[in-house]
């Protein structure tokens, strides 16, 4: 997958359908924040992301950045475990958007 792209299923439900790295980020990529704009709870599924770097994490944290100014709840599921690894990493799985859902009432914290 070349481009990031992201897809709109309405009521703040969104998916990412490409990869997070640095060759599918761009600039644009970075500043547009226009599909979070969808309403004041997103979710992003990111079932589909093959593959994901630094890159893509970074991609997350500002988009977790925007939200919070903005005031927008944010969730991530279907995290990848490469992205997993990196938050890990980075202390960033301490965040309440790194929480794994593993069901619609069931909330457990990142495994150790």
């Amino acid at each position: 997958m070349s481009k990031l792209s992201i897809i709109d299923q309405g009521a703040g439900q969104l998916i990412v359908n490409s990869d997070l790295t640095f060759r599918s980020i761009d600039g644009q990529s970075v500043n547009s924040f226009a599909f979070l704009k969808a309403g004041k709870e997103i979710t992003i599924d990111l079932s589909r992301v093959a593959s994901a770097d630094s890159a893509g994490l970074a991609l997350m944290i500002e988009w977790i950045k925007y939200t919070r100014n903005k005031r927008i709840s944010l969730h991530f599921k279907n995290i990848p475990e490469q992205l997993l690894t990196l938050a890990k990493l980075s202390g960033f799985d301490q965040s309440s958007h790194f929480v794994i859902r593993t069901n619609s009432t069931d909330v457990s914290e990142l495994p150790s």
